[in-house]
This record gives C-alpha cells, structure tokens and sequence, in this order.
C-alpha cells in the first residue's frame, strides 16, 4: 500500500530545492517562473506531506531547519536523477527533426554561426535552430544547450568533446587610426599607440607583460570587456586591438598591424552531452558545425 512518501510530487521537491537554494519565494518564484502563492502553497504541501517543518521563516526570508538541511542533498539527487531520465530519453529520438540548441561565444555567435545556421536550414529544413551566445559550459549539463562551441576544452563529466584546431588572433588598426596615428614598426612601439584594452580582464595586460611590455591597466585609455564592443571600437579607429585573425582580415574598415608577436591561439572544441550525441538532429547539426568551422582553424 503506498503511503504519502511512495507519492511524493516531483514539482513539490522543485519548489522546495528552488527556496532552499535562493533564501525567498520571490526569487524561487523567478527561477521556476512560477508565482509566489503557487510556491507557498507548494511548500506547505510538501511540509504537510512529510509531517515536518522544513524552512524557518524570517522577515528577509527562508532559513532550512535540520530536517530541511538533511533533504537537500537527497532532493538534488533526485533532480539530477529526473534530468538524466529527460536526457537518456531524449537521446533516444530517432527523428531527423526538431530542435537543436546551439551554445557559443558571442564572437562565434556573431561572426560565424549565422551562415552556417542559413545552411543548415537550406539542407535540413525540418530542423530548428537555437543560438544561446554565452561561455557557461553547464548549459548542456542541465540541458539548457544542445551543443556547445567552445574556446576551452570543458571537463565535465558526462560530456563528448572535439577538438577542432586553433584560431589564430593578430593585431588590426582602422584605416581612420593609420592616417592619424601612422602604424607601429616594432613591439616597442605599441607603447606610444592606443591600444583598446579589456576592463576587468587581466588578458590583455598578462600579454603585453609576456612580451616585456611593462604595462597596468590605466596604459588602455579604452576599456571593454564585451568583445563585439571592443572590437567595434577597433573598427570605429578609439585604438589599435585584437581579434580572431579571419575575423579582422574579412572586414575592410581594418587593417592587420604585422609584429611579430607571438599571439596565443584560441583552441576550438565541439561539445555535447553523451546521452544527446547521436540523436539523429543533434548528429547531423553537429557534423555541419564540424565541417564549417574547420576551415576557419589552423
């Protein structure tokens, strides 16, 4: 005979993890995208269920009592559990149809998915495509991305990664800074330039140093951590700067500013969840994305 326990809502243990997690019903509420009411009736349906008092509540908000401390571990296994069940089954669709997420970096996002996305709907009409531009590798844990394109290899377990080579970045100058500021001959001279400079990224500034180029923060009289921004202030002429190297040579505002300098590379990496890989819509969107970004790698 099941007791209360054996019928245990799975969206009563959602609502109890989101509270737990976040301190109050309002920001819960906004995780979930549910209403505040619905999840204080939800909490004390579930603390009615198991006959004990899980929160405390506070003027400021929700504090886990013992017993609530003690469901939380449990309760995240189960919605670990629920996610992978939603994964295995997933994995399991054989149709060439759908929806695929894609994750990627805002530069791939803007610069190199759109035409590989217009092609594959040109050849896979049935499918449909999400870009998601972000850099947090856990979008395909929690099935929040398909698959991901990265400029790092992710280590999380459960993932398939490939590796498809590197991207090369160089220096560019608008035409505008040449023809008031002239080009740099050597490394030396990028000292008496304006270079556009990262805000709070130390990137640029550990670069520089690599090179011998003692710079700090204030030495980029322009700061942004927003690559597409960066980059357009490049173009607008605020200084010289770097992007990947395919990216500066299509673009006809600019010019590649040839030094020398040992630039790093920005490795590129295919990933996806196990459980999705050979879903017949993730496969084939993968083996595209596979054979168009290879010719923008060394």
């Amino acid at each position: 005979m099941d007791t209360p326990l054996d019928t245990l809502d799975w969206t009563l243990l959602r609502s109890f993890l989101a509270v737990a997690e976040t301190g109050s019903l309002s920001a819960a509420a906004r995780a979930l995208g549910s209403s505040q009411p619905t999840l204080g009736r939800q909490i004390r349906a579930i603390e009615t269920t198991l006959g004990a008092e899980l929160f405390r509540r506070h003027p400021k908000g929700f504090d886990l009592t013992e017993t609530g401390l003690a469901l939380i571990e449990p309760a995240r296994a189960m919605r670990d559990a629920v996610r992978q069940i939603g994964l295995t089954a997933a994995g399991r669709e054989q149709r060439l149809e759908g929806t695929v997420r894609i994750t990627a970096s805002e530069v791939v996002s803007f610069h190199h998915l759109p035409a590989i996305v217009a092609a594959i709907r040109i050849v896979e009409p049935q499918i449909e495509i999400e870009i998601v531009p972000s850099d947090d590798s856990r979008n395909l844990l929690y099935r929040e991305a398909d698959i991901a394109i990265r400029m790092y290899r992710p280590t999380q377990l459960d993932l398939v990664t490939k590796h498809l080579g590197e991207v090369p970045l160089s220096m560019f100058a608008s035409a505008s800074y040449i023809a008031r500021r002239g080009l740099p001959a050597r490394p030396d001279d990028l000292l008496d330039h304006d270079i556009v400079g990262y805000d709070a990224s130390p990137l640029i500034i550990e670069g520089f140093r690599a090179a011998g180029l003692a710079v700090d923060r204030s030495f980029f009289k322009t700061r942004c951590d927003d690559q597409l921004v960066a980059w357009e202030l490049v173009k607008a002429g605020a200084g010289l700067g770097f992007a990947q190297r395919n990216v500066g040579l299509a673009e006809p505002l600019v010019r590649e500013v040839p030094l020398g300098l040992d630039l790093p590379s920005l490795p590129v990496w295919l990933t996806a969840h196990e459980a999705m890989r050979h879903t017949p819509r993730i496969r084939r969107v993968w083996d595209m994305l596979e054979e168009r970004l290879r010719p923008l790698v060394s």
